[in-house]
């Protein structure tokens, strides 16, 4: 079926020209028989060839009637936004295109949108000029500042992402306390905690700090290894007039586990009960995990008596922790008894992540087949998006790649409605080659180009390699000019990417006589020499 797809689709595409999109054809041939025509978002999307600029973008869709014909709708938008959230250049037309649309104008969360996908692919000067317009038009919100902030800071632009926060002014937003937290957490999630103390010491006197700004300092510091100083800030925290919380002690003794300290943080949760702030079962949820995550299995399953000890109730995400950790300490028996027995009697229900942990147990265990009826207890229970990966890899480890394959992956489509990405077209791929069944994997990747899939360079290098071997010589032609276009596609990319890298990028003050909302007049960018000085580097750190 899926090749008589594709030879009508290159029939039809030979007809019409390249005007239409061959990913457009594929994804309209692919459909539902009973769709009879095409939706609005599929003409727009078929309007749209591969690798244009933004300005040919526009062109495209502005000179089409059927695309003008429709009615646009912030809907609409917001869809095809999506549809190009990994293709700038088609997202940024797009807009442009519906904005010159005649009564139609576009909301805050499409701006918010198209801001956060040009972050994504480092186009750094057109999301602020977009930022910009957002602000000559009274649509930016704390969302959007946050989004651009991190977007600059994850591109190692964390200069720029004081200076947004410097023009808030100029956006319509207060300097507060909410809005320098953001800074700050930004700051500390990219391991610039020296410099987003810097600045917190230089906005202090003008913005009150509030437990969520220390708690922030706390995360950072021990993200850095840096425990000494996470006490410290619960010190400074009380100096403050703000008390501790259990995100506080949580936050470091989470650190003593990754480090295997044990002694220390069941010290650190002793002070918490004796400061009237006992652990809660958050709290006991990240020890497990973090213990687990550290393969301390022992260790993790005696937080269970520490729990209940002082009285603290398990929820779903408690029992999820703990059947994965059961699961990984290979106590099958125990996580089947607390999934089928101790769940029900303390009225916890499981959800989607407590079947899968069963489904990866299973799996890793070779008992495939209660693998399977928790699935038929997901389809029961009404829960949705099971994780058939495991399942997969057991099919090819052990060798059942005929029936029960073909039957996994019709209830995976048909059953259970899951869509196939990226990730497990190449698990299946991969794996049939390895079972030297290329002809089916060459199928496959047939179906993931019509769905509109682009294939990893690695998956065409191996099926590559496969197809040859089997003088499969009209199969090896199109992947090679997958592979050529993927490659092309990369080096691009990088190529872009080191031109950006290479672009200095100057720190231009603003009116230093302009007032800090009305408290005086205060300027963030002159700490950020001073910051550099104490830039450092920080490498930090299933079945």
């Amino acid at each position: 079926m899926i090749f008589h797809v594709e030879k009508l689709a290159k029939h039809i595409h030979n007809l019409v020209g390249p005007t239409i999109s061959s990913r457009a054809l594929y994804s309209c041939l692919s459909a539902p028989l009973e769709s009879k025509t095409l939706s609005d978002l599929d003409i727009v999307i078929a309007k749209i060839p591969v690798g244009i600029s933004e300005d040919e973008v526009v062109r495209s869709l502005l000179n089409d009637q059927a695309c003008n014909s429709i009615e646009l709708s912030s809907e609409l938008v917001d869809k095809l936004l999506h549809r190009f959230k990994d293709d700038w250049k088609s997202a940024l037309g797009v807009f442009r295109w519906a904005e010159s649309r005649s009564g139609y104008r576009h909301t805050q969360e499409a701006y918010d949108m198209l801001v956060d996908i040009l972050g994504k692919m480092k186009q750094m000067g057109k999301m602020k000029a977009v930022l910009e317009e957002m602000g000559q038009c009274q649509l930016v919100g704390l969302g959007t500042v946050a989004k651009v902030m991190r977007r600059f800071a994850g591109a190692g632009q964390w200069e720029e992402a004081v200076t947004t926060f410097d023009e808030l002014g100029t956006l319509g937003l207060d300097k507060n306390t909410e809005s320098m937290n953001l800074l700050l957490d930004t700051l500390c999630k990219e391991n610039k905690v020296e410099q987003a103390r810097e600045v917190f010491l230089e906005l202090k006197p003008h913005i009150s700090p509030n437990a969520h700004t220390f708690n922030i300092f706390i995360h950072g510091w021990c993200k850095m290894n840096r425990v000494d100083e996470a006490h410290w800030t619960i010190q400074e925290m009380r100096g403050n007039g703000c008390l501790p919380c259990v995100i506080s002690y949580s936050t470091i003794i989470q650190f003593y586990y990754w480090q295997s300290k044990f002694s220390k943080a069941y010290e650190l949760l002793d002070e918490m009960q004796a400061q009237g702030c006992p652990p809660n079962i958050v709290t006991f949820t990240t020890i497990m995990c973090s213990l687990t995550k550290s393969e301390e299995f022992e260790e993790a399953l005696h937080i269970v008596d520490r729990m209940r000890s002082i009285g603290c109730k398990p929820d779903t995400l408690f029992y999820n922790a703990l059947i994965h950790t059961l699961g990984r300490a290979g106590r099958v028996e125990k996580a089947v008894r607390v999934f089928e027995v101790e769940m029900p009697n303390t009225g916890v229900s499981p959800n989607t992540s407590t079947c899968n942990s069963m489904i990866a147990m299973f799996c890793h265990h070779g008992q495939e087949q209660k693998a399977l009826n928790i699935i038929r207890y997901m389809e029961k229970s009404g829960l949705c998006k099971p994780d058939v990966h495991p399942l997969l890899k057991v099919c090819f480890k052990t060798g059942n790649t005929d029936c029960f394959l073909s039957k996994l992956l019709d209830d995976m489509v048909n059953k259970h409605h899951l869509f196939l990405d990226i990730s497990t077209y190449a698990l299946l791929i991969h794996g049939l080659c390895r079972a030297n069944k290329c002809e089916r994997a060459y199928s496959l990747f047939e179906e993931m180009i019509g769905q509109g899939i682009s294939p990893r360079y690695q998956t065409c290098r191996l099926l590559l390699d496969e197809v040859k071997q089997k003088n499969m010589y009209d199969a090896a032609e199109r992947i090679e000019d997958k592979e050529n276009w993927h490659f092309s596609v990369v080096s691009s990319k990088a190529y872009q990417q080191s031109r950006q890298g290479h672009r200095t990028s100057a720190i231009t003050g603003s009116n230093p006589n302009k007032s800090f909302g009305g408290i005086g007049n205060i300027h963030v960018r002159k700490v950020l020499m001073l910051c550099r000085l104490h830039t450092k580097t920080v490498n930090c750190g299933t079945y």
